[in-house]
């Protein structure tokens, strides 16, 4: 039986819980890190208000506002995860460098590297793209997807693809060894991405992906939509001469 696109809305949300899940503890760890060093701060301040000099004041209140603004920041990033906020683009190159720094840490706590190539460094006069959250989405779905899939995974090697998309191809080889901290520490996984769950994530956010065994393709700009087909007026029957009045054929 084949899901309707109701059903199939659903699977596509699914798929992208799971995708922020893995994500969240660099997210939070993002928003921590800032608040610790805010208290480190503060206890500073109050031990030392009766001796510090006005300069080691201002200088730690400095430290404080720019931590107050890094939180600011990483509040304010959240939205970048919701779909129908997000009327911002994002350049390739940063999309890779944002997606690549969420979940490195998750993969290297496992032995797996994640390799950019040169190829997708910033430069000046980058296109962008736009629906930067759901190609968020679609770059972790990648990565995600070679994580749970691949064999002997070593590490991962993200490279340009022409001029409008990104490859994604797994490494087999000896990972290293785990830190043993990894199984507490790693991004939660409760469901794997599969084949079919990719597919399902692309659909629902309407971008193209291709998947070759141990590789992805992604193409960043958005499937067009099929143009409807004309529709076609019938032929009009052709007219018939005009019939004579009885009274006519009868005086002919």
């Amino acid at each position: 039986m084949k899901a309707s696109p109701g059903a199939r809305s659903w699977i596509a949300a699914g798929v992208r819980h799971e995708l922020f899940t893995r994500a969240l503890p660099a997210v939070r760890h993002d928003m921590a890190a800032p608040v610790s060093i805010i208290r480190m701060g503060l206890l500073l301040l109050k031990r030392g208000s009766a001796s510090s000099d006005e300069g080691s004041w201002e200088q730690r209140i400095g430290m404080i506002e720019e931590q107050v603004g890094a939180i600011t920041s990483g509040v304010r990033a959240l939205r970048h995860w919701e779909l129908v906020s997000d009327a911002e683009g994002i350049a390739r190159s940063a999309l890779v460098k944002q997606c690549v720094g969420l979940m490195r840490a998750a993969f290297e706590l496992n032995g797996i590297q994640l390799l950019v190539d040169e190829s997708l460094a910033a430069r000046e006069a980058e296109p962008v793209f736009g629906e930067a959250a759901a190609l968020r989405y679609m770059v972790l779905g990648a990565l995600g997807y070679l994580n749970d899939s691949a064999q002997a995974l070593g590490s991962i090697r993200i490279e340009a693809l022409n001029s409008s998309g990104i490859r994604f191809v797994a490494v087999r080889g000896t990972s290293e060894t785990p830190d043993p901290m990894a199984g507490a520490l790693r991004a939660p996984r409760t469901l794997a991405i599969d084949a079919v769950a990719l597919q399902a994530l692309a659909d629902g956010m309407g971008f193209e992906i291709e998947v070759d065994g141990e590789s992805v393709r992604l193409a960043l700009s958005p499937e067009p939509e099929p143009e409807p087909e004309p529709e076609q007026n019938p032929e009009p029957e052709p007219e018939s001469a005009p019939r004579r009045p009885a009274s006519d054929r009868s005086r002919g």
